[in-house]
C-alpha cells in the first residue's frame, strides 16, 4: 500500500506541470502576422482574394482576432498601403545621399524605387490606389510626403543649385516618376527584363535630364 501511494505522489507533478497548448501570436505579434499574410495573398491571389476570416485561418487565430488590429477590410488594406509607402521610404533614404550632383543622386533614387516597384509590384498597385481613399487622407498624405515628396525635394535642391531648369517641382518629378513608373510597369507586364530594366536606369535618367537631340 505504501508503495502503491508513493507512485500516485509521484505521478502528480508531472500532471501539474503539464502546460496546456498555445496559439501562435499572443505576444503583440499577431498584426504583423496579418499584414504579413495579406501582403503574401495580395501577390499570389490579388486583392479580391483578400478577407479578415481567411488571413485568420491562415495565421491560426480565432476569426474573430483580426478585428482587435482592423475594422474591415478597407482598414487592412490601408494598413497595408502605408506599410508598403514606409519600406518604401526607407529603400529610398538609404539609396540618397544630398551631397552628390543630381544626375548619380537621381539615378540612385530611381534604382531604389525600381527595385522596389519591381519587387512588390501588386502592392504598389494597393498603395497608388489608397491615397485617394477619404478615410486615411491624412495618413496617405504623410506617407507619399515621404516618398514621392523625397524625389520631389531633390528636384528641388537641383533647381537652387542651377542644375536643372526652373518650373514646378511637383511637375518634374511627376515626369520623372512616369518614367519610373512605366518601366516598371512594362517589367511588370513581361516586356522588358528585370536585368535590363535595372540596367536601362541610368540611360533613362540621361535622357530625361537631356533629351534626345543630338548634342
Amino acid at each position: 500500500m505504501q508503495s502503491e501511494k508513493s507512485e500516485q505522489t509521484a505521478e502528480k507533478p508531472a500532471a501539474q506541470t503539464a502546460q496546456p497548448e498555445t496559439r501562435p501570436y499572443h505576444h503583440g505579434g499577431l498584426r504583423s502576422a496579418l499584414l504579413a499574410s495579406a501582403e503574401r495573398t495580395l501577390r499570389e491571389k490579388g486583392v479580391g482574394s483578400l478577407s479578415l476570416r481567411e488571413l485568420a485561418r491562415d495565421v491560426g487565430v480565432s476569426h474573430a482576432a483580426p478585428g482587435r488590429h482592423f475594422k474591415d477590410k478597407q482598414a487592412l488594406l490601408n494598413a497595408l498601403a502605408l506599410s508598403g509607402y514606409e519600406r518604401m521610404a526607407q529603400a529610398l533614404d538609404a539609396a540618397d545621399d544630398p551631397g552628390l550632383p543630381f544626375q548619380p543622386r537621381l539615378t540612385a533614387l530611381a534604382r531604389a524605387y525600381l527595385g522596389f516597384a519591381l519587387d512588390n509590384a501588386a502592392l504598389l498597385e494597393l498603395m497608388y490606389a489608397r491615397k485617394h481613399e477619404p478615410d486615411a487622407a491624412e495618413q496617405m498624405a504623410a506617407a507619399v510626403d515621404r516618398t514621392v515628396g523625397h524625389l520631389e525635394r531633390a528636384v528641388a535642391a537641383a533647381q537652387q543649385r542651377g542644375e536643372i531648369i526652373d518650373g514646378d517641382p511637383a511637375h518634374l518629378t511627376l515626369v520623372v516618376g512616369a518614367a519610373l513608373h512605366g518601366l516598371a510597369s512594362f517589367t511588370a507586364n513581361d516586356m522588358v527584363a528585370t536585368d535590363a530594366a535595372m540596367a536601362a536606369v541610368e540611360e533613362v535618367v540621361q535622357h530625361l535630364l537631356h533629351g534626345l537631340k543630338p548634342r
